[in-house]
């Protein structure tokens, strides 16, 4: 990924941060000789060197990605950033954004237990605290059936790039600016970068 020095994430904390808050990815291999992607949940492991994921067996992905390098693309908040709110009109339209990409080399999960290992942590992770919905209350006959329609993998990372593209190679004054105006919008994304440009400010 081309990453301008002043684009750089380098606390590798906000990284993993990015990719837990953002888990939804997009998984990029080699497929019969092509490009192939599938959008897919990915769950960082606690200390940080898997991340576990499955795809529908249907899916030919899974069928030749064992031992690949493959990439991975966590896409945080992103939004239009219009030059009307810049104190010059000398300027032109870009867009602020943070993203991280994983790289790393590709295990199918042959054991059961890993397997639904993964799939609790999953649920887990999405399920509201107070849901009363566990995977450990499904029939096991049912979900051992149902673990027969995926197949589980884990990917060894092997090198995080973070990007956070946040008008840094512009003046203070005109950041302020950007977030002055990104305040005032209620979508999620806006917010969002507004949030982390003012972090970015206090530095």
């Amino acid at each position: 990924m081309y990453i301008p020095a002043h684009f750089k994430i380098k606390d590798e904390t906000l990284a993993f941060d990015i990719m837990k808050e953002h888990s939804f990815a997009t998984l990029f291999s080699q497929h019969n000789g092509m490009p192939f992607a599938t959008h897919l949940p990915l769950i960082l492991n606690k200390d940080h060197s898997y991340l576990y994921g499955h795809f529908a067996r249907p899916n030919p992905q899974w069928n030749d990605i064992k031992n690949q390098t493959v990439l991975a693309i966590f896409h945080g908040p992103h939004c239009y950033i219009s030059p009307s709110w810049y104190e010059t009109n000398k300027a032109v339209p870009t867009w602020n954004y943070v993203t991280v990409h994983v790289y790393g080399e590709v295990e199918l999960l042959e054991d059961e237990h890993e397997l639904t290992g993964s799939l609790h942590d999953m649920v887990f992770k999405y399920e509201a605290p107070d849901s009363s919905y566990s995977l450990q209350d499904i029939d096991a006959e049912f979900l051992a059936g149902m673990n027969k329609g995926v197949q589980g993998f884990k990917i060894k990372i092997n090198k995080i790039e973070g990007k956070a593209k946040l008008s840094q190679n512009h003046p203070l004054q005109r950041q302020e600016l950007i977030v002055t105006q990104l305040e005032q919008f209620s979508n999620t994304d806006e917010q969002k970068i507004s949030l982390l440009m003012k972090a970015n400010l206090k530095k």
